[in-house]
């Protein structure tokens, strides 16, 4: 039992051990002077401005999830012509109704997340007007110019 295991274990020994020796090594030979230049964060050669706890619009989550659609989409459609092209002629068939319905609830996914926008990079298109700053009418009727969202609480 134990035998057909080995390979594997030998495998991740080796790794961690390759994984110890690199991070040894690199605390020993690094650099040990701490300046603000090396502490601060890399953004490929633009200096990082905002704050830490910057919030991102809800728009960067939408496209990666439409993203992980099509990725998904890709491994599921390639494991399925995989298994339909050398199947029989009942396993065929049906697997192409499958399909078909698979296909059509992604699509109908991906026309609703064209038509609420979620593609739109654009934010002043897809917020109201009080989430841009704009003058805002509160329930007393008295506008006010909202520039935080925490000074409007």
């Amino acid at each position: 039992m134990l035998d057909q295991y080995l390979g594997i274990l030998v495998i991740v020994a080796l790794a961690a051990l390759i994984s110890a020796v690199m991070v040894t090594l690199s605390w020993f030979l690094g650099p040990k002077k701490v300046t603000p230049y090396k502490s601060a964060p890399y953004e490929c050669g633009v200096e990082p401005i905002g704050d830490v706890h910057e919030r991102f619009p809800i728009k960067f989550y939408v496209v990666a999830i439409i993203f992980i659609l099509f990725d998904i989409e890709a491994v599921f459609l390639w494991a399925w012509y995989t298994s339909f092209k050398g199947s029989d002629t009942q396993f065929m068939v049906f697997s192409f109704f499958e399909f078909l319905a698979y296909m059509a609830t992604w699509i109908l996914g991906f026309v609703y997340a064209v038509r609420v926008g979620a593609l739109d990079w654009d934010e002043s298109t897809g917020m109201e007007e009080a989430k841009l700053g704009a003058a805002v009418v509160d329930p007393l009727q008295n506008p006010r110019t909202v520039l935080n969202p925490v000074e409007a609480l």
